[in-house]
């Protein structure tokens, strides 16, 4: 089987509470483990997208409006749908792993570290289309 969840992919979530979200695939775990015996992969996305800008705004109201909320999941391969683009997240290797999610404390420090970095990615001004929501088109 070909591997289609590699680090650094982005995927859409389809099923749960951040169905239709874009993350990025941190590690994938194609057998699956002890605790989850189904193949998994732990990602990152972003579960508030920052909203628009235009000239006229000031400092602070840039500031605000350039939050990003992310969240860090393990999800199950047959609620991820891939796309084809990649994203790389550098640090965010390290920091997440399938221990971060048995304390609480340890979840909430991944979660600002990988606040830190999509906010210094979006201001960079590179994968814009990461950092737009979803459109839903009806035909």
């Amino acid at each position: 089987m070909v591997k289609v969840f590699k680090p650094g992919k982005v995927a859409i979530v389809l099923q749960g509470r951040h169905a239709g979200k874009k993350v990025v695939v941190i590690k994938q775990l194609d057998e699956g483990t002890k605790e989850r015996r189904y193949p998994h992969a732990i990602v990152a996305g972003i579960e508030r997208y920052p909203k628009k800008v235009t000239r006229r705004m000031g400092q602070k109201k840039l500031a605000r409006r350039n939050k990003v909320k992310p969240f860090i999941k393990v999800v199950n391969y047959s609620h991820l749908f891939p796309t084809r683009y990649a994203f790389e997240l550098d640090g965010l290797r390290n920091i997440i792993s399938a221990d971060t999610f048995k304390e609480p404390s340890q979840r909430e420090d991944a979660k600002k570290n990988v606040k830190k970095q999509l906010e210094e990615k979006y201001i960079g001004g590179k994968n814009k289309w990461f950092f737009t929501p979803l459109k839903v088109r009806s035909f």
